[in-house]
């Protein structure tokens, strides 16, 4: 079997091929010809697990939208969304190096939630699985903080940092899912394939 990775995410097809999952990526086009249905922005006042479970559905649907519109044969479109949610608040990617900064200082020292929500969608049907990891930094100096913003490594990542890069030197505890931080947890996202008859 082979599914649909939508996603432009080399951390998922990395897990994707991790768990021995054969899939062709459907990619969503970016910058100013973005498509509107894949938007990251968050609601007013919006629940962070809420959202996530918002922006999962809606790109693994979009994704579904495009294979229909390229014809493609059908099979199940995977989606995922990475957030992370520090003082009941919503972090995405930063925006640049010095919003980049500004995150990891606040992260530093502290205990934030890295929420990860996975939809699959097949045939009209769409099912949802949400990885909620605990995640505690040690303190962080302004010196490594600003090598490790020069090294580019957070700037596509909710939260400004990627587990299994540098950043692995910041993290004091986890408690939960380390590819959930990573951008897809492969024990509930297995889980969710085998809903669909999937089987490994």
């Amino acid at each position: 079997m082979r599914l649909y990775l939508a996603s432009r995410s080399p951390r998922r097809r990395e897990l994707l091929n991790q768990m021995g999952i054969a899939f062709d990526t459907v990619v969503f086009r970016d910058g100013s010809r973005a498509d509107p249905q894949t938007d990251e922005t968050p609601l007013p006042d919006e629940d962070p697990v809420v959202y996530v479970e918002r922006i999962a559905r809606a790109k693994a649907e979009h994704g579904l939208r495009i294979v229909n519109e390229r014809r493609l044969p059908q099979r199940p479109v995977l989606a995922a969304d990475t957030t992370l949610e520090f003082a009941g608040e919503i972090i995405g990617k930063p925006l640049d190096a010095a919003d980049a900064m500004s995150i990891l200082r606040r992260l530093s020292g502290q205990t934030h939630r890295v929420l990860t929500g996975v939809a699959v969608n097949y045939l009209g049907r769409t099912e949802y699985a949400l990885s909620a990891t605990e995640v505690r930094f040690r303190v962080i100096d302004d010196h490594e903080i600003r090598h490790y913003v020069m090294s580019g490594e957070p700037m596509d990542k909710a939260g400004a940092y990627g587990i299994q890069g540098r950043a692995g030197l910041f993290v004091e505890y986890i408690a939960g899912s380390y590819t959930g931080v990573m951008g897809l947890p492969v024990c509930e996202t297995g889980n969710l394939l085998k809903r669909f008859g999937w089987q490994f």
